[in-house]
């Protein structure tokens, strides 16, 4: 429990919100004691909140640009509905163009989207103002200032706090990557439904490819401007071997049903094996707790104890079983312990890293660097592109005009006594995607009520102001800094700030409450509707994109696999950049499924082929990684002609996906089935051959040589895992024909 506090209260969303709440005291405090006037301080805190959204996790430069573009559409808009509020026949087509163009800025990207937030609340914000003594270019104005003045302590804090910042991020990464690891292990012992399991873990690549791409912003573009540091170099290591950990947790891929029947009498191996993948997850938890100074480095585990357990029961395996009978059991078990030796192996290098580090260790920097940071695109042809009904951003615009204009008609029909939080709910609550839009509304309305039946009950106890301004200053920090991670509660916490920031000034603050419920209400069934009826853009409809982008890199990195394969040596920056992105576009893709599971059951059509494929998704990926990461980790002989011809049918497969996907007509060009059948047999026979010499040689009482061990472990697994992606592609094109 003090952990967890003590945790939170190092999180990178307190420090943020506690930043927030200061840029937002100070004006006011300045402007009270010194001018003896509230609006000038409330006006600069009103543009230091309206700059907080586009204030994430990233790049320097896209974080000061982000907040800068948000200071300039906040004074624009406040300027703009300030002069124009009161005449209705220019206000209600100035509010039209200016919802549809601020929420179509979210085209940009997920930063540009939070700018475009921004946006959207300075417009709410701007019918707030009722003060006369400054004038609406005065107020707009402070508001610009106000959103300098947080610029400025987001710089600052970034110069004293930048080993927070990263750190967080690490810790999250490392939690993330732990359990990954620890829900791979229970999918070797679950049997019977390993679906759970591995929804799981499509949600959890999703959340880590996020956090991969954030880290990478951080560390590379701090490397571009200061330069190889020390510690720069340091996290630089560390990252990359918790990428290696992630990426190997994804190459254990699995043919379960076969690996079921193969020990289905022999579940002890499995046990052991799962013990040990447990002990690496909880090895990873630890190196988390040692980052944010919770627990010492410590060094004891054990790994050694679990792997001379895991070779007896191999040893026990072969015996109990016999050659040639248990040989591929064995090449499993040896191949799929020495992917949990490389884990150690990875585990032990961090350890190294924390505990030890030297200038002297051989460290490179990452090669073409700048080509692994995801670009912003800013190219305005994208506005051209996307203004058609197919683009969800353009849908969404409308469907928040249309919305926001009927919430606006609504609050002034009916006597409200702050209608603009109809207005300010939708903004909040609304999203692109039905499903989150119905998760939010339903905790902003659970939070909101919550918050004003705490409000009431401490009305009720006490009317004592200096309580009420307390319980409004945490409030609003601790709200802040829930909002990425437990919304219900930050709306009950931001509830509680209004309420008793209404309270120092208002004398019926239980009509506040009433009113702010009220409004809550309308504004979130308003936006809930809204996403069901105006032009909606169900997942089931747009998900097909995601399947060709994958499909698409699928392509692009088996090619580059198979470049390796011929030309050994260094892996290529073209590989590794195949390789990302290849787990970018599943993870993408696995984002747009977790949509698609929260919109309603009518609407989810072809729901259960769709989970089909995704789960053929994610096997793809798991067996083009484990070809990559064997390839590429050990010794490999020539490449033998079979393999191309794997491999040529495979891409071909998948260019036939692609094709049905965009509804291109079938190429005539068919491939020599009778050709992949031989391939497929000289695998076969070649194997065979290498199996009937090795018991030739064990009948002679021989050890097995170095080239022995590798031919079979080479031949077996990549016989294995060509074959395996053969057939998945195969099985996905028929799937894909049937939708």
């Amino acid at each position: 429990m003090i952990n967890n506090l003590i945790r939170y209260f190092k999180s990178i969303h307190f420090i943020k919100a506690f930043l927030v709440a200061l840029a937002m005291a100070v004006p006011v405090l300045i402007s009270i004691f010194f001018f003896d006037r509230l609006d000038i301080g409330f006006s600069i805190a009103l543009g230091t909140i309206l700059c907080a959204p586009s204030d994430i996790p990233g790049g320097l430069k896209h974080k000061f640009y982000g907040i800068l573009a948000s200071i300039i559409l906040a004074f624009t808009i406040t300027l703009l509905i300030g002069y124009f509020k009161n005449y209705l026949p220019v206000l209600i087509p100035l509010l039209v163009i200016l919802v549809f163009s601020v929420s179509y800025i979210s085209v940009f990207g997920f930063r540009a989207s939070l700018v475009s937030l921004t946006g959207l609340l300075a417009l709410v914000l701007a019918f707030t103002r009722q003060n006369t003594e400054t004038s609406i270019l005065e107020h707009a104005l402070f508001i610009a200032l106000g959103g300098f003045w947080y610029l400025f302590l987001i710089m600052l804090s970034q110069v004293l706090l930048k080993k927070a910042q990263i750190d967080f991020l690490f810790v999250q990464l490392i939690e993330k990557t732990s359990e990954f690891v620890k829900i791979r292990g229970k999918l070797l012992v679950e049997t019977e439904d390993r679906s759970n399991l591995l929804e799981q873990i499509f949600k959890l690549q999703t959340e880590i490819n996020e956090l991969h791409e954030t880290i990478r912003e951080v560390i590379l573009e701090k490397r571009q401007s200061s330069g190889f540091s020390n510690r720069t170099r340091r996290q630089q290591l560390i990252f990359s071997k918790i990428m290696e950990i992630y990426e190997l947790a994804i190459s254990n891929t699995i043919d379960y049903d076969k690996f079921d029947t193969l020990f289905k009498e022999h579940p002890e191996k499995v046990d052991e094996f799962k013990l040990l993948i447990f002990e690496i997850s909880e090895r990873l938890h630890h190196i988390s707790k040692v980052i944010l100074n919770e627990e010492k480095l410590a060094f004891n585990n054990n790994f050694k104890v679990l792997l001379k357990k895991i070779d007896n029961h191999i040893q026990i395996y072969k015996v109990s079983v016999g050659l040639p009978e248990s040989r591929e059991g064995v090449i499993f078990l040896l191949n799929y312990k020495a992917y949990q030796e490389k884990q150690i192996g990875n585990l032990n290098d961090i350890v190294r890293i924390l505990s030890n580090y030297s200038k002297n260790d051989k460290i490179r920097s990452i090669k073409d660097a700048e080509q692994f940071i995801t670009p912003q695109d800013y190219d305005f042809r994208k506005l051209n592109a996307n203004f058609s009904f197919k683009s969800p951003t353009f849908r969404h615009s409308l469907r928040l005009t249309l919305t926001m204009l009927i919430g606006f008609i609504i609050g002034n029909l009916i006597d409200m006594q702050q209608p603009y939080w109809i207005l300010l709910t939708i903004v909040v609550i609304m999203r692109p995607s039905y499903g989150l839009t119905k998760e939010r509304t339903f905790q902003r309305v659970v939070g909101t009520l919550i918050g004003a039946a705490i409000g009431v009950g401490i009305v009720l106890l006490t009317q004592n102001m200096i309580i009420y301004g307390v319980i409004a200053a945490i409030s609003l920090i601790i709200g802040f800094s829930l909002v990425k991670n437990n919304y219900r509660n930050a709306a009950a916490f931001i509830t509680m700030y209004v309420i008793f920031m209404f309270a120092l000034i208002h004398p019926n603050i239980l009509t506040v409450i009433k009113f702010r419920v009220f409004d809550t209400l309308i504004g979130s069934s308003l936006a809930y509707i809204a996403n069901y009826f105006f032009w909606p853009a169900w997942e089931s409809k747009n998900i097909k994109e995601f399947f060709s982008n994958s499909i698409q890199s699928f392509s692009d990195f088996l090619k580059e696999i198979d470049t390796l394969y011929h030309e050994k040596g260094d892996v290529s920056t073209a590989y590794s950049l195949a390789r990302k992105e290849a787990f970018l576009q599943v993870g993408n893709l696995n984002a747009a499924y977790q949509r698609l599971t929260q919109e309603p059951k009518s609407k989810q059509e072809n729901s259960a082929m769709i989970y089909d494929l995704i789960t053929i998704f994610n096997t793809y990926l798991s067996s083009l990684s484990a070809l990559g990461m064997f390839i590429r980790t050990n010794e490999t002989g020539k490449v033998p002609e079979q393999f191309e011809i794997y491999v040529k049918h495979i891409l071909f497969n998948l260019n036939e996906a692609i094709s049905i996907l965009n509804n291109v007509d079938e190429s005539n060009i068919s491939l020599d089935s009778e050709a992949l059948a031989l391939a497929s047999k000289n695998y076969e026979d070649y194997f065979n051959d290498l199996s009937t010499a090795r018991d030739k040689e064990i009948e002679k009482g021989l050890p097995i040589t170095k080239v022995m061990r590798q031919q079979l472990h080479e031949t077996q697994l990549v016989f294995e895992q060509v074959r395996w992606l053969f057939n998945l592609s195969e099985g996905l094109v028929k799937k894909l024909k049937k939708i």
